[in-house]
């Protein structure tokens, strides 16, 4: 009779076993459950990543694209930029050309200075072209030829800074035609002009020279001891020394 009594006692204790014994399952449909949505979230993250990573190989690939474009922008602009600076050069040296060539047609009806045998001055166009034609005229050995055209310099410009040159280039023209008495005044006028003229100590050995063709041994050794004298250092003092002790 004491069953009856315990029978709702036993009845909680075999549900309670009766639960009991599903927990497990429950536990390991829960932990499925989780597993699940951890690979579903895996697989939106993965997915979601791959789209980024698409759509960043995208954006590099638009970069590289707007990169090399820039490149090549930037090479036509240095091509253009080379021929626009190949094309200045050019207008400024044409610009140069023209202006040296104005420059050059005006200088022939302009008075402009010179410096000849040590001597600085101005002197005008048709002047120099005179005393240039007469001494290629002398380089050339057409003696005849530049004795007219000096003679003919002297006599029209006689206020020129060309005259000691244009009297030893006579005077050479005249020594070579062994007029040594019209040589010995110009070598003369050009030993007066002074030690500023490079020609001063070649034009006295000259002038002590045309003195000795001329049987005037005196005045030759003065010219020479004049020329050892005043130039010294110079070529023609040397080769005057010799002839001075030959005279001796």
């Amino acid at each position: 009779m004491l069953i009856p009594s315990f029978h709702p006692i036993m009845r909680a204790i075999a549900v309670l076993g009766a639960s009991m014994a599903f927990l497990p399952s429950a536990h390991a449909l829960f932990e499925d459950a989780e597993a699940r949505r951890a690979i579903l979230e895996l697989r939106q993250r993965f997915d979601a990543s791959a789209q980024e990573n698409a759509q960043m190989r995208r954006s590099l690939l638009d970069l590289q694209a707007q990169i090399e474009t820039l490149r090549g922008d930037l090479a036509q602009l240095r091509g253009q930029n080379e021929q626009l600076a190949r094309e200045a050069s050019e207008i400024q040296r044409t610009q140069n050309d023209l202006a040296q060539g104005v420059d050059e047609r005006l200088s022939r009806f302009e008075p402009g200075e010179v410096q000849v045998d040590g001597l600085r001055f101005i002197a005008q166009p048709q002047e120099r072209n005179d005393f240039e034609v007469a001494l290629e005229q002398f380089r050339a050995g057409n003696f005849a030829a530049a004795r007219k055209s000096f003679a003919a310099f002297i006599n029209t410009y006689k206020q020129s800074g060309y005259l000691p040159s244009a009297r030893f280039w006579l005077a050479n023209t005249q020594y070579a035609d062994r007029d040594y008495k019209n040589a010995v005044q110009n070598y003369r006028a050009v030993v007066n002009a002074g030690p500023q003229h490079e020609k001063a100590p070649e034009a006295a050995l000259s002038l002590a020279n045309c003195q000795l063709e001329l049987k005037d041994s005196k005045s030759a050794r003065q010219t020479l001891e004049a020329l050892l004298r005043d130039y010294p250092s110079s070529d023609a003092a040397a080769t005057g020394k010799s002839l001075l002790n030959s005279l001796k």
